[in-house]
């Protein structure tokens, strides 16, 4: 379903947009570009006095804090990430009235204040970008379409690793989950409504 409109307590959450994570390749848009629509986003959100979540994921230099669990893909292998690699980019200008959450799973809501911080604030609704698609916007989506938030998910900002992956998220998941819609869309809405 198109986007067709914008809750009047709508937070936009931004998902991984961090120094290690946007400086890998991703498909269809490079992370500079999903970094540059989420900064739109966020600007027009601040704005308007509606609340920016900025998510990261990190873990201890051990790992000691990593989900566990046997996966074919195997765990992160112990290897210390680059220092810096979990800060949020400083392109997104983020702000002390930003709410910041750590995860340390996929999804933002499992294991965070997430849906605290949402609803001390009275959302009701979230508008979603990041990287990757499939992973972390997905399984955030997926909590919060079960925690009773209306979904929205800015599909032109964020990204995956494979094509297959952010198409099939965008076109079979996505649709169950929300509306979708392009920047341009979202912003227009978050113009017109407010």
């Amino acid at each position: 379903m198109a986007v067709t409109t914008l809750d009047e307590r709508t937070a936009l959450v931004l998902i991984d947009l961090q120094q290690g994570i946007v400086n890998t390749p991703t498909v269809p848009f490079s992370g500079a570009d999903v970094v540059a629509r989420s900064a739109e986003l966020a600007a027009a959100f601040r704005a308007h006095g509606l609340p920016v979540v900025l998510v990261n994921v990190s873990f201890a230099p051990d790992g000691s804090d990593a989900p566990t669990g046997r996966t074919e893909a195997g765990s992160r292998g112990g290897t210390t990430p680059p220092e810096g690699w979990d800060r949020i980019v400083d392109e997104l200008d983020p702000q002390p009235s930003d709410v910041r959450v750590t995860k340390r799973n996929w999804g933002a809501f499992h294991g965070t204040d997430l849906d605290i911080q949402l609803r001390r604030r009275g959302v009701t609704q979230i508008v979603l970008g990041g990287v990757a698609t499939s992973i972390g916007v997905e399984s955030t989506a997926r909590a919060a379409y079960e925690h009773g938030y209306h979904v929205t998910l800015a599909t032109d900002a964020m990204a995956d690793r494979t094509v297959e992956s952010h198409e099939h998220s965008i076109a079979r998941i996505f649709p169950r989950l929300g509306e979708t819609g392009s920047t341009a869309e979202i912003l227009a809405l978050l113009a017109k409504t407010r």
